[in-house]
């Protein structure tokens, strides 16, 4: 089999296919002849088949063909080709084995296509040949130019950088077969960005060429482009654009706007008081632009210069208070720094600029100045009226000099105890004072111009009151002890201390010691234990309550003070019976008290006291009684006083139908409201039968029950026996009028006894009632 093809270019290897040789009968099934096994020639040779992409096709090109060498050309063989593209792309003449192209190929799209092609007998419909696969390859030609994915690119590289420091990369892309011919080989170049930068041709690094400042030019544009075919004729191209940007450094120092200020403060401002500002400029940006303002060692002792952080001004401040009489100008110089210094940048060791402040004092009229900012006297407590205190002293600080006039403001018990002279200060007292009562006087002492006494000035006089020796040594409590009747001789009784309201320049020390005219007859002795204390020993053995139930022992105190002080103190000492382990068993009145814990004075208090509860108690007991209110405050008039009495005691607690328990109860507590209970049967025929008594009147009978209900229903009814009346006439009363209007016989004795006239079953109704006790008066 032989391969024709119409392309320039065949690469690929031979194909070696076994075949059947046509002569080589089969052996029958007796046939023992050797076999010989023989080398069949190839069928068919397959090459690989090259297309150029971008070819224009307006009819089907031929690009090759397939070919059996056991075609004889009579039309018997089909050729049939399958794969990429078969029957669009790619056609074959199934008579003849060519092959053609019907359109343009991209080899960007497809590089290249594999087919496979076979060659059947039309008759047999078997393969004559066996199925072979083979590539046709799309050629490159240059149809793409090169491109910057990741364009336009921004970067940013420090202003003063070096010369071949690197910038950025970039990257373009060629989608020509980088394998076949220079299509897609890139050479970089710089269209537009010189001289400050520079590329290199192969990689697309970009370099700074010359030092930038940035102050000058902050931001650079820079064109880069990358062609193909190694840059040579003909190649395509393509661009993109780099901004670069210069980041600050500090590489300038800030300069004052003014070589010289001028500024100008009264005596008078406090200290912080803003006098003037200054201002340096700096061209760097952000923190290389923030600096510091110092003044210079001749000046930072009055003004000082705050930063304000946002408009980065420096205030200038006064730092301690001026005197126009002193001083009256000043001239300070003063710098400015960066905050954050490169080193690298430092011109000739200058860190920043300098400026001279000019500043003039201007004179104000002062309130008067004392000559301490406070003062401390001392007078003794013993100090008679009128006596010296001590002097203060103010004076104007004014050119002027104006006389100062005092007085002493504040406390008015203070201005009353001590007295200033309005011309020259002197202070002197005028009470008598007790540093016991108060160890420390303390004055606000104003002086005020004479001419202007808006002009104010206060200071503060603290006058201590020097202790003498006027109080006595004393108890440092009510001592009051007692001694068995068994005691021993120089048995320990009582330890006493005692106490001075002086203020001693020493430590007290206090002397003890019995007095000299009771030492004779004395049956205790005082021992001083040199320590502030004493102990009282007895000097004799047993003691007897029946001959003298208490001793009084008189002991003198002495203290150390110049000159020393002597009081007396009496011991009270009560005589009681103990046991062997000396507790008592029973003293008198007052040691009883005492050896329950208790004082004379102790228990005269609690009698007192007890004795004032009583008395309150019975007043207020009393103003309750006149303020109780009457029971019967409704119907006062028509009470008759017609109370029953029984001397019956009750049936006691179990007797519940004599009378409501609860009224018994007090007054400030709720009580329930219960129903009466009924009135017995006996009653209640005698009520039915008192009504047919008298008249018989609708009117009357109706006014009795409505009366019997309300005292039925009354929840307050007092808890003793009482009897209801009722003065009712009604209508044809027995008993007629009891008017003395309508009578006729006027001078008779009228018969009051109205209830009698009602009969004897209204009485006996009546007494049954009260004694009830359910009706209410």
């Amino acid at each position: 089999m032989q391969c024709h093809i119409s392309v320039p270019f065949l690469l690929g290897l031979t194909q070696l296919w076994p075949c059947q040789p046509a002569s080589s009968q089969p052996r029958g099934p007796g046939d023992n002849s050797p076999s010989f096994l023989s080398r069949a020639k190839r069928g068919w040779v397959w090459n690989q088949f090259y297309v150029q992409e971008e070819q224009p096709v307006i009819d089907p090109v031929l690009i090759g063909q397939l070919k059996s060498d056991s075609d004889r050309k009579d039309g018997s063989f089909q050729y049939i080709l399958t794969g990429d593209g078969a029957g669009s792309t790619f056609v074959i003449d199934e008579k003849h084995g060519d092959i053609f192209l019907t359109k343009k190929l991209d080899r960007e799209e497809k590089s290249f296509y594999t087919l496979r092609g076979q060659v059947i007998d039309r008759n047999t419909k078997l393969a004559v040949e066996p199925e072979s696969e083979f590539i046709v390859k799309v050629q490159d030609i240059n149809d793409n130019e090169p491109r910057f994915l990741d364009g336009p690119y921004v970067a940013s590289i420090p202003e003063m950088s070096p010369e071949g420091t690197s910038v950025i990369q970039v990257t373009a892309r060629d989608d020509d077969d980088p394998s076949y011919g220079n299509s897609a080989r890139l050479l970089y170049s710089i269209l537009h960005g010189q001289p400050y930068f520079s590329v290199e041709p192969t990689t697309g690094v970009i370099r700074i060429s010359s030092q930038m400042d940035r102050e000058t030019k902050d931001q650079y544009l820079v064109i880069i482009q990358a062609k193909d075919m190694v840059g040579q004729m003909g190649g395509l191209s393509g661009t993109t654009t780099v901004i670069i940007n210069l980041s600050d450094v500090n590489d300038n120092m800030p300069l004052f706007q003014q070589k010289l200020y001028h500024m100008t403060v009264s005596e008078s401002a406090a200290i912080g008081t803003s006098i003037g500002v200054v201002m340096a400029d700096d061209s760097d940006i952000g923190e290389n632009a923030e600096v510091i303002y110092l003044i210079e060692e001749d000046g930072s002792h009055a003004f000082d210069i705050i930063i304000d952080n946002e408009t980065q001004e420096g205030i200038v401040i006064l730092k301690k208070k001026l005197d126009y009489e002193r001083q009256r100008h000043y001239s300070i110089r003063a710098q400015v720094i960066n905050r954050y210094i490169d080193e690298r940048f430092v011109q000739n060791g200058a860190l920043g600029d300098t400026t001279i402040i000019k500043i003039k004092v201007e004179d104000a009229d002062e309130p008067p100045e004392f000559l301490s900012p406070d003062y401390v006297m001392g007078v003794p407590e013993d100090a008679s009226v009128g006596s010296y205190v001590g002097t203060v002293t103010a004076r104007d600080p004014d050119v002027a000099g104006n006389p100062v006039r005092y007085s002493i403001t504040g406390s008015s018990s203070l201005q009353r105890m001590f007295s200033i002279n309005r011309q020259n200060g002197t202070i002197i007292t005028t009470k008598p004072l007790d540093r016991e009562m108060a160890a420390w006087h303390n004055l606000t002492v104003s002086a005020t111009e004479t001419k202007n006494p808006w002009k104010v000035s206060e200071v503060s006089v603290h006058i201590r009151v020097l202790d003498v020796n006027d109080h006595a040594p004393e108890f440092s409590q009510y001592y009051e002890t007692y001694v068995c009747e068994n005691a021993n001789a120089d048995q320990l009784i009582e330890t006493i201390s005692a106490i001075d309201g002086d203020d001693s320049v020493e430590d007290h020390h206090f002397y003890f010691y019995m007095s000299p005219e009771a030492i004779i007859n004395s049956n205790f002795t005082v021992k001083d234990n040199q320590d502030n204390t004493a102990a009282i020993l007895t000097r004799k053995s047993g003691f007897s309550r029946q001959e003298q139930p208490v001793f009084y022992v008189p002991i003198l105190i002495e203290d150390n003070g110049i000159p020393s002080l002597t009081s007396t103190n009496t011991l009270t000492i009560n005589v009681c019976d103990c046991n062997v382990n000396g507790s008592t068993h029973s003293c008198h009145y007052g040691a009883l008290m005492f050896s329950m814990g208790f004082s004379t004075e102790a228990l005269i208090t609690i009698l007192a006291c007890t004795l004032t509860l009583l008395v309150v108690v019975l007043v207020i007991l009393s103003l309750r009684q006149r303020r109780k209110p009457t029971l019967f405050p409704d119907k006062g008039e028509e009470f008759r006083e017609n109370i029953v009495r029984y001397d019956d005691e009750g049936g006691g607690e179990e007797d519940t139908e004599a009378f409501d328990i609860a009224a018994l109860r007090t007054r400030t507590v709720m009580r329930e409201r219960k129903t009466r209970q009924a009135i017995t049967t006996e009653i209640r025929s005698l009520y039915r039968q008192s009504l047919q008594v008298g008249p018989d009147s609708a009117v009357f009978r109706e006014f009795i029950a409505e009366k019997l209900e309300e005292a039925n229903s009354d929840p307050c009814a007092p808890p003793y026996d009482s009897l209801q009346t009722y003065a009712f006439e009604g209508q044809g009363s027995l008993t007629g009028s009891l008017s003395s209007l309508g009578s006729s016989v006027s001078d008779q004795d009228q018969n009051y006894d109205y209830l009698s006239e009602l009969g004897p079953r209204f009485q006996k109704l009546a007494s049954l009632y009260s004694s009830s006790g359910r009706a209410k008066n």
